[in-house]
């Protein structure tokens, strides 16, 4: 690459080496920690897959105790982190906003000595973050956390008070693995850039959730489910991609700009949506979600041929989180529940080896001006 090339976007340019997660987009194949997706997601805890991605491996039974320990000793919120909560409730504040401005309030009162201390304390605060102002945004009191919960099932419980069920805790667990890490997308590298000018690991996760409250890279979970309720009350998946296709509009949940074939974090989390709706869930809703796929990539195939457009991972993380009961509302500041953990991984190896990320533009504006004083302009 010649160092006048411009790459917009940064796209294919390489930044940093990592040994936190590999994407072959061509193969459609995800390796996180060394473990192929599917089969991490489906067996680890998110504490495990967090640890894992600290510490390049997985941590024995007695280590897994004592990080499950430290981060449940951080979960709780000061009185000052629940009032901005509080207020951004009361002005229907969006939840990524208020995830944005309540985690850094978090670090009040709290002294970590490392960024290791600090980052578990970032892990662990943000679902409390994200259920204490869903609690308020319904006119209830926050609900405190549960030592003897476990990551997903503490965060359901928080949000309702009441303790969810194991399939529900296995679905939501499936879900926080599955996009924990995910190479350098927007957020991710956003983080790395804040830490490698040697600032702190709040700040990067601050900027790092700013980065992801755009449309274009953590929002669209929720449209998918609109669009799955419609159908599923309409009854007409072929009408409704065909009315869409024509339109010229985006079909929601379908294509990735990494992969050319089926995103392997859909396959995860179809499997894991299908043994939690056998279990009790909507049956016919998730029938309809099966459904409108099939329906969907036959008519992509049709309307662009040559371009395989199959579900991406937001498809079937709307069906997942609808299902195990988490509200629409909060699906974007629950995917940062889960990338927080690969954020703060990617903020320890940028600093482990670090060098201040600073590209390069290329200038293209006027050079030939004279100044003018104000009255002659």
């Amino acid at each position: 690459m010649g160092t006048n090339e411009l790459n917009r976007g940064l796209e294919g340019v390489l930044v940093a080496e990592t040994q936190l997660s590999h994407i072959d987009g061509e193969r459609g194949e995800l390796v996180i920690g060394g473990f192929p997706v599917d089969e991490l997601a489906a067996n680890a805890t998110y504490e495990e897959t967090v640890f894992l991605l600290l510490h390049e491996r997985l941590p024995t039974a007695s280590e897994l105790g004592e990080f499950r320990a430290e981060l449940r000793a951080h979960r709780d919120i000061g009185a000052e982190t629940e009032a901005v909560l509080r207020r951004a409730a009361e002005e229907d504040t969006p939840p990524m906003d208020a995830l944005r401005m309540g985690a850094p309030t978090a670090s009040l009162g709290v002294e970590e000595a490392t960024d290791e201390e600090a980052v578990r304390r970032v892990v662990a605060v943000f679902p409390t973050v994200v259920a204490t102002y869903w609690r308020y945004r319904q006119g209830a009191e926050p609900v405190a956390p549960r030592d003897d919960l476990g990551h997903a099932a503490n965060y359901l419980y928080m949000l309702t008070g009441t303790e969810p069920d194991e399939a529900a805790v296995r679905g939501l667990e499936t879900y926080l693995n599955t996009v924990a890490d995910h190479g350098l997308n927007a957020s991710t590298f956003t983080a790395r850039v804040v830490v490698s000018t040697e600032s702190d690991v709040v700040s990067a996760a601050t900027a790092a959730v700013g980065t992801l409250k755009g449309p274009l890279h953590g929002g669209a979970p929720g449209p998918v489910l609109d669009m799955l309720r419609t159908v599923h009350e309409s009854g007409e998946p072929e009408q409704y991609v065909r009315e869409t296709l024509e339109s010229g509009e985006r079909l929601m949940g379908f294509g990735h700009r990494v992969y050319r074939v089926r995103d392997p974090r859909a396959a995860v989390l179809s499997d894991a949506a299908e043994r939690f709706y056998e279990r009790g869930g909507d049956v016919d809703f998730f029938d309809t979600v099966r459904e409108f796929e099939r329906t969907a990539v036959d008519l992509l195939a049709e309307h662009k041929p040559g371009r395989r457009l199959e579900t991406n991972v937001e498809y079937y993380t709307a069906a997942l989180l609808h299902g195990v009961g988490v509200p629409q509302e909060l699906f974007t500041t629950t995917f940062a529940v889960s990338r927080v953990g690969g954020w703060m991984a990617h903020c320890l190896e940028q600093l482990d080896d670090n060098r201040i990320i600073r590209p390069r533009s290329r200038y293209v504006g006027a050079t030939d001006r004279t100044w003018r004083s104000v009255d002659d302009r």
